[in-house]
């Protein structure tokens, strides 16, 4: 009784979590979601490819259920290689479109499974694994990309927030003031 407790929260956090990455590409242009934001290139759409490619490796190919769509299988040549940005050719639809595939793939193995259900890492150092472990792992690459697409998003135009129910709002000006209170304690920490 408790593994499907457990087996259904952890899927439900998944959920909610894919919603929030996609909810951070709302109402941006196509360059701003492409475009590199950090100093090793990451951008708002990469963050949902890899996603996609990550998670069709993890809850399809680790247990026998590979995604019968085009995303490299993990020991294909070059298949990590370019999976965090997107090329000129690859549409935003797409990679959303994929997403979304990818998200019900892996939601029909976590259903058909059960939580102890065998699986096969071949990257990890214990490669041996259970659903659970994987769905853990999985639960926590998607909350550290939501997060850097959070801080992403908020680089872009101010905002922030889980979905556009938790979305706050822009304040410029208390913002800067806010900001400034920060500055002002870390210079006068460090003398």
């Amino acid at each position: 009784m408790f593994d499907e407790f457990a087996k259904d929260y952890l899927h439900h956090e998944l959920r909610t979590l894919r919603e929030a990455l996609v909810w951070k590409l709302d109402g941006l242009s196509d360059y701003d979601v492409r475009r590199p934001l950090t100093v090793t290139g990451t951008n708002l759409l990469g963050l949902v490819k890899h996603k996609a490619y990550a998670d069709a490796r993890y809850l399809g190919e680790v247990f026998g259920r590979p995604f019968p769509g085009p995303v490299p299988l993990w020991n294909d040549p070059g298949a990590w290689q370019d999976e965090h940005w997107v090329a000129a050719h690859e549409t935003r639809a797409g990679i959303l479109a994929l997403y979304a595939a990818v998200g019900a793939h892996t939601d029909a193995t976590i259903d058909a499974l059960p939580v102890d259900a065998p699986g096969h890492v071949p990257w990890w150092p214990r490669p041996d694994v259970k659903l659970f472990n994987v769905m853990v792992h999985v639960l926590n690459e998607t909350s550290r990309h939501a997060g850097h697409a959070d801080i992403l998003r908020e680089q872009l135009d101010g905002r922030t927030g889980v979905t556009p129910a938790y979305a706050h709002v822009v304040d410029a000006a208390a913002r800067e003031a806010h900001c400034a209170r920060i500055e002002a304690a870390a210079r006068e920490a460090v003398g």
